[in-house]
């Protein structure tokens, strides 16, 4: 039997259906007998008009790139800016005009005049650093003691808290160096008698009274230097505690139940269960703590390169700085690097 051959009408009328249909996303009816074929496919032009609309993501970028702008414009003009020029000035020797300032470039003249012809800065530097090497420990027992203590429920909580935060509120240069006696740079001479009350002379006394004799004179200097800066201790402390704080609340209530299940003591609960949930947080404030010790304003390299500063010699205070903030940045890495390993991350 013979078969009957396609309309060829009809074939071209089935694929301009199908375009339309891939098109509009509609389907044309069947053709009938007498129906026209249309002589060209429908084109993409029929359907709905678009709307030129930001997607719902660039919108959200948008909106963050424009509250952090005036961050990113001062960052530039009082921070990165400044960063190069003093690193600028370090290998130049600056002359101060009338209006303006004239670099003549040295070379690295700057640096080998601060190494090795300075009388006082490597000498600054050795102080500064023993001095963050015993303070920065002692920052962060203290700071980790007092967390556990303020994170127990008692009367009077939030009070205490807000004591041992207080410094980080008031801590300005003026009011430290009179609660530390340094009555001199302040215009406040007749506050000496208040500045006692937070002297620690009385260790001595306490050794003899408890019967303790004949300490080394290199022990008693070590006594002597942490009780002399007992209070200076308590108050760099304030971000520290709060941080050990933020890590304590975190510790899951499940935590303490098996551990209470299990019989654990307060002292294994401790270095079990709280200690290594505190220690990504030991880490941070670690490194804040040695930051903080190094930029202090009361530290001598600090006061040296703002005296260096005081006096226009810019280029002696600008490599004075740089070298600085690369030893800080080495020891950070250090710090880091080492106690890295040793800390407990939690994961999921």
């Amino acid at each position: 039997m013979a078969r009957k051959k396609a309309d060829p009408e009809i074939e071209a009328a089935k694929k301009i259906a199908a375009q339309r249909k891939a098109v509009v996303g509609t389907e044309l009816p069947p053709l009938k007998a007498g129906d026209s074929v249309p002589a060209e496919p429908l084109s993409v032009s029929a359907k709905e008009p678009k709307h030129h609309k930001l997607a719902y993501e660039k919108r959200k970028a948008l909106y963050g790139y424009g509250f952090i702008s005036l961050w990113m414009v001062g960052t530039l003009l009082f921070f990165i800016i400044p960063l190069f020029k003093s690193l600028y000035y370090s290998f130049n020797e600056v002359t101060v005009n009338p209006g303006s300032l004239d670099t003549s470039w040295v070379g690295l003249d700057k640096y080998s005049k601060v190494l090795f012809s300075d009388p006082n800065y490597t000498e600054y530097l050795g102080d500064t650093l023993l001095e963050t090497l015993w303070k920065t420990p002692l920052v962060l027992i203290f700071s980790l003691f007092i967390a556990v203590i303020l994170n127990q429920k008692f009367k009077g909580r939030a009070l205490s808290r807000a004591i041992f935060f207080l410094p980080v509120i008031i801590a300005t240069g003026p009011v430290y160096k009179i609660i530390n006696g340094d009555m001199g740079t302040t215009g406040n001479t007749g506050a000496d008698q208040f500045s006692t009350m937070f002297s620690t002379d009385m260790v001595g006394s306490l050794l003899e009274f408890l019967g303790i004799y004949g300490l080394s004179d290199n022990m008693s200097t070590i006594i002597s230097t942490v009780t002399d800066n007992i209070f200076g201790i308590v108050w760099s402390s304030g971000i520290q505690i709060l941080l050990f704080l933020a890590a304590l609340q975190n510790i899951p209530p499940s935590a303490k139940e098996a551990a209470q299940m299990e019989g654990a003591t307060a002292w294994e609960y401790f270095w079990k269960i709280t200690f290594p949930y505190v220690s990504p947080f030991i880490l941070a404030n670690l490194i804040f703590t040695v930051i903080d010790s190094f930029t202090s304003p009361t530290n001598s390299v600090m006061k040296r390169i703002i005296d260096m500063k005081n006096s226009w010699a810019f280029g002696e205070a600008s490599a004075m700085a740089w070298i600085y903030f690369l030893i800080v940045l080495a020891a950070i890495a250090l710090i880091t690097a080492i106690v890295n390993k040793f800390i407990y991350y939690e994961v999921d």
